[in-house]
């Protein structure tokens, strides 16, 4: 019998991320969300166990140097591996719109910085040795169009005129990542991608965004479901390879 699939999905109680819980769910995967607060974790764990999916949750604050060991632990117990890693967490603490780069303090970028790249890192890094034990691995990192360098740099693009630079530096900075450790995985089973999941309307989003949360999640739930012969070290929106 194979072994039981687990999914760890960090910010995973609301928005794209409990969406995207849903749909790995209703593959037949186990997820587990991590929460800041642990309540509203249960609570969407509730909501998805309603819907026929075998969902847990447990707490993960990005900013909670314990909980990263506390994490690895849970699956260490429970499941002795893991094999899908969606860092799904993400903060913006700017608005979208005319470019402040001159006045982004430093305060907005360590936030954001420590949310949506060195968070990112460390808890990968710390569930790396559980995910080497699946026998197919993958980490998915939510990065956004808007970490695209080169479209950003390119006039008439999407999103010349969309500029939040620690946001979307942040961005870049976690592209780099997937780049790097995928390459240190080539070797392996495990694969790495950054996932752009659109312009959605999520809390960050906005009510005027174009997408719905369920497509939202498709990029994602693509990526944490690749076949053997799936990229690795990629940039995608769908089935769409993006700019680095």
């Amino acid at each position: 019998m194979a072994a039981e699939k687990v999914a760890f999905i960090t910010g995973g109680n609301k928005g794209l991320g409990l969406e995207t819980a849903r749909q790995l769910g209703k593959l037949g995967i186990t997820v587990v969300i991590g929460s800041r607060n642990l309540e509203n974790g249960k609570a969407a764990a509730e909501k998805l166990k309603s819907d026929g999916v075998h969902a847990e949750a447990i707490r993960f604050d990005v900013l909670n140097p314990a909980d990263y060991q506390a994490v690895y632990d849970y699956f260490d117990k429970h499941y002795g591996h893991l094999d899908i890693l969606i860092n799904n967490a993400g903060i913006s603490k700017e608005a979208f719109g005319p470019n402040k780069t001159s006045t982004t303090s430093a305060e907005v970028l360590h936030d954001t910085f420590d949310t949506n790249f060195f968070g990112v890192i460390q808890i990968t890094q710390t569930l790396l040795p559980l995910i080497r034990k699946s026998q197919a691995g993958r980490i998915v990192n939510l990065s956004s169009i808007l970490g695209s360098n080169t479209l950003q740099a390119t006039p008439g693009s999407p999103i010349y005129e969309s500029k939040a630079f620690a946001y979307d530096a942040s961005k870049a900075a976690l592209n780099s990542f997937t780049v790097h450790l995928a390459h240190e995985l080539k070797g392996t089973t495990i694969k790495v991608n950054s996932a752009h999941p659109g312009w959605v309307k999520t809390d960050m989003g906005s009510d005027a965004a174009p997408m719905e949360i369920p497509d939202g999640a498709k990029t994602s739930v693509r990526l944490a479901t690749l076949p053997d012969d799936g990229p690795t070290g990629g940039y995608f929106h769908m089935d769409q390879t993006l700019p680095w």
